[in-house]
């Protein structure tokens, strides 16, 4: 991340948050980065899983929901666990596929977008996001971002989809459902985000394990293949 091209576009853009939530976001902007060369035993990674409803073709659906795990010294770590629901008009709430969380009475216990976003970022702070399919998920989480914030959000992810092909070559699978079959793991945990970055979570620990045996130690080396450009 150039933290000199970041700092500019803050500048020159300036957020659409102020006040306490401005502080907010300059303290999280100030952290150091994690250092991706950090070995996998001693890194944190976040797992995320987003929903979205409603938008349109050109701006793109909203985000309504996020479901977030962190891994430390490669176990998951059921203490480090993030899930918001965001207020949205009903039409984007209920466009949203039903799960706990985002239709109905749980829409009147969700948190505005700016706020929802920023506790977020502060639950990540600077480890690195791991996803299945990382560029829909980057696409969705920086246009919330942007669209919240107005603020450039960007970030190191590691791409599940595009790491297990490249692992297990002869495996012939191309969906997260197929994956964790294949691993025999626990596809029906699968309701909603939180449940989902917790099967995905344990995706990325077969990863790791098997990138480790093919040397590839650490996140700067699995950031290396990168999802396709939003």
């Amino acid at each position: 991340m150039n933290l000199l091209r970041d700092a500019t576009e803050y500048l020159l853009g300036g957020p659409k948050v102020g006040g306490a939530s401005e502080a907010r976001l300059r303290r999280w902007m100030a952290q150091p980065e994690q250092a991706l060369a950090l070995p996998h035993a001693r890194a944190r990674y976040v797992v995320v899983d987003t929903e979205t409803g409603g938008g349109n073709a050109r701006r793109g659906r909203r985000l309504v929901a996020i479901g977030a795990v962190g891994v430390g010294r490669t176990r998951i770590d059921f203490s480090d666990c993030f899930s918001t629901v965001l207020r949205h008009e009903p039409a984007v709430a209920h466009a949203a596929p039903a799960f706990a969380g985002t239709c109905g009475p749980a829409q009147q216990t969700a948190v505005e977008p700016a706020p929802g976003m920023l506790d977020f970022l502060d639950y990540l702070r600077k480890a690195p996001l791991v996803a299945f399919d990382a560029g829909t998920e980057r696409k969705v989480v920086e246009r919330e971002m942007k669209s919240t914030l107005g603020v450039a959000f960007r970030h190191p992810w590691i791409d599940l989809a595009v790491l297990l092909p490249a692992l297990f070559p002869d495996a012939g699978c191309t969906t997260r459902a197929a994956w964790l079959e294949r691993f025999g793991l626990a596809a029906g945990a699968w309701r909603d985000p939180p449940g989902d970055a917790f099967v995905t979570a344990q995706l990325f620990l077969v990863v790791v394990e098997a990138a480790t045996r093919a040397g590839m130690v650490n996140a700067s080396q699995l950031t290396a293949r990168r999802p396709a450009a939003g």
